[in-house]
């Protein structure tokens, strides 16, 4: 019989289950078997709070319920999913957007646009699946704790301690949005949620089975280092999941500021494993002439010893081998191979005393420790001390602070400064806060997308205005001047068209489809619009959405005019391509029939 055997789980709401199994299952039951053998094995299958007597049940029901029992996931995380309503409503409406108008701000016309979506973020992912599939570059998202103190509702009842689907909830809603997300993720997407104690281990488990491909980092970050006083232990710290591509670097370096940069010989120093016989070609001279480093020699061969640390020649130039005052060859820390790649953290040391130049490296950047402590993550200083000031102070409880998020993304981005980033549990808006204040430090051009519903005024009173101020500009309440790190916003809600594929919805659904395309396209400032045809572009590229075929010629005409790269969209009740009426035009023109496209995207996340 398998021994099943259940982890730390057991401990656990009943509607949760982690399984591991430590021998392998019988392919079949035996016959031979007792009743009693057999009924002991399909309670030891079933999950705990599952567990039935059996006790009326003859043995060849049993054998046929072990069989069904094994048919199971047999090792993972296993729980009760509970249906939602914000999914089963994507049955029967199909979500979009609209913008609110007045809310735009445009500081730059050139610049890309950051977009705040309102609504359930279930919704907002569904959309951005059509706008913005396999286009994200990272994802950071905050999701509910799951304290047990009612601080997230599940179909509209907040959750507390005492519900016993308490973890079967979030994870069903956690499951359906991360599913989601994945699909926006680019090949080489990072994706980093944060999370406490109370859901660590589980959210663990989850990331493993949606991303089976990927590399997964616990990072635990002390936040709050006077502590949260729980029942035995106080709790200072979270953690930070960062799911990332197996292969090649995905991950960037932490660079120290100046002063606080690591400085040592470049000869590495004790140790047999700094010996020259470790590493033969780690042995070699640097080549330096008036004090700095011109060059790097051949690795010396094995019967060549120095005399010396330095031996000038004739044309002035210095060759500097590894050998220690004492004499001993040792080597240098990079082989011959590779020691370009770091030479200009590399430099020349006169050591006066014995009248000999070494080398140093000077190195300010490093791996990211899996451990992150610094004043600076302090989620009171400068998170909520942070928002009180942009906004009326206690609009938000438990902001993250500003410089977690900023190394997060600095982490996830790997030195990227035009990334697209998405936070579809925006909360305060602390992630699109910290890339425009990446932008601001070095010039970059990263953007972002947040999603947030309008719970107690989330979006509209605290994530919008926090943004808006932080682009704009403001004044503290001591009256100092805050300076706006500039930007382009816009805010958007979630709408519904119905579901029936009928010829009144398919043409609700392409009108009410333009915000959807305008940020698919990333072009928001409208230059023609008519019952029949609008256009939209940014800089040179153009969005026109044609509502009746009889329009595209006028179309035509206006893309002879201006020039420019095109996306056309063209409502058809059917699949029409349209390429036909564009296939003689000189410019770049990508034609989609609308809504099929849309339609195709949604019949594959809701099964319609």
């Amino acid at each position: 019989m398998c021994d099943w055997k259940q982890s730390r789980a057991v401990r656990m709401p009943f509607s949760v289950h982690l399984y591991s199994c430590r021998k392998p299952l019988r392919q079949k039951v035996k016959k031979t078997q007792s009743h009693s053998a057999i009924q002991a094995e399909a309670n030891s299958i079933q999950p705990v709070g599952k567990r039935l007597a059996y006790s009326d049940w003859s043995k060849e029901q049993l054998i046929s319920e072990v069989a069904r029992l094994r048919k199971r996931k047999k090792y993972g995380l296993v729980w009760e999913e509970k249906p939602e309503d914000v999914v089963e409503r994507c049955k029967t409406e199909l979500p979009v957007l609209k913008e609110m108008a007045g809310k735009a701000i445009a500081k730059d016309a050139d610049a890309p646009t950051n977009v705040l979506i309102e609504g359930d973020n279930y919704h907002a992912l569904s959309v951005l699946n059509y706008t913005h599939k396999g286009k994200i570059d990272l994802i950071y998202i905050d999701p509910p704790y799951n304290t047990g103190a009612r601080d997230w509702k599940y179909n509209n009842d907040y959750i507390d301690i005492n519900d016993g689907y308490r973890h079967s909830k979030w994870l069903s809603m956690m499951q359906a949005r991360l599913l989601l997300a994945k699909n926006l993720l680019k090949r080489q997407g990072v994706l980093v949620c944060t999370i406490d104690h109370n859901e660590q281990e589980r959210l663990g488990l989850l990331l493993e089975e949606i991303f089976p491909s990927k590399k997964i980092t616990c990072v635990t970050i002390v936040h709050n280092p006077a502590g949260v006083q729980g029942d035995n232990f106080s709790y200072t710290h979270e953690y930070a999941y960062f799911v990332y591509p197996s292969e090649g670097r995905s991950i960037g370096y932490q660079v120290r500021e100046e002063g606080d940069e690591d400085v040592r010989n470049f000869r590495d120093v004790t140790g047999s494993e700094s010996l020259r016989t470790a590493a033969a070609n780690c042995f070699y001279p640097i080549l330096v002439k008036d004090g700095k480093i011109i060059g790097f020699g051949d690795v010396s061969d094995d019967d060549f010893h120095p005399k010396a640390i330095n031996i000038k020649r004739k044309d002035g130039v210095i060759e500097i081998y590894p050998v220690d005052p004492q004499g001993v060859e040792r080597k240098w820390r990079f082989a011959r191979q590779t020691v370009e790649s770091v030479v200009g953290e590399l430099t020349v040391k006169h050591i006066r005393a014995r009248d000999v130049y070494d080398i140093v490296r000077t190195k300010n950047w490093f791996n990211y420790k899996t451990v992150w402590t610094d004043s600076k993550y302090s989620a009171n200083n400068h998170g909520t001390q942070l928002l009180n000031k942009i906004i009326k102070p206690g609009s938000f409880s438990y902001p993250k602070s500003l410089h977690a998020v900023i190394d997060c993304l600095a982490a996830a981005s790997n030195g990227k400064k035009d990334f697209l980033a998405l936070d579809f549990f925006a909360g305060s808006g602390t992630t699109g806060h910290a890339v425009l204040a990446l932008n601001k430090e070095d010039g970059g051009n990263r953007r972002f997308i947040l999603c947030t519903n309008n719970e107690n005024n989330i979006a509209s009173d605290v994530c919008y205005p926090r943004i808006a101020k932080v682009i704009k500009g403001y004044k503290k309440a001591n009256g100092e001047t805050v300076e706006g790190l500039g930007g382009n916003f816009r805010y958007f809600k979630t709408t519904f068209v119905g579901a029936e594929p009928n010829d009144k919805n398919k043409e609700s659904l392409t009108r009410q489809a333009t915000e959807m395309l305008c940020l698919r396209e990333d072009t928001f400032e409208p230059v023609k619009a008519t019952n029949k045809m609008q256009i939209f572009k940014h800089g040179t590229h153009y969005t026109g959405i044609v509502f009746d075929e009889s329009a595209i010629p006028a179309l035509k005409k206006d893309i002879a005019k201006m020039g420019g790269v095109w996306s056309v969209y063209v409502f058809s009740l059917g699949d029409d391509t349209f390429d036909e009426e564009f296939a003689e035009m000189e410019q770049t023109i990508t034609v989609s029939p609308i809504p099929e496209v849309i339609l195709r995207v949604y019949r594959r996340l809701f099964q319609h």
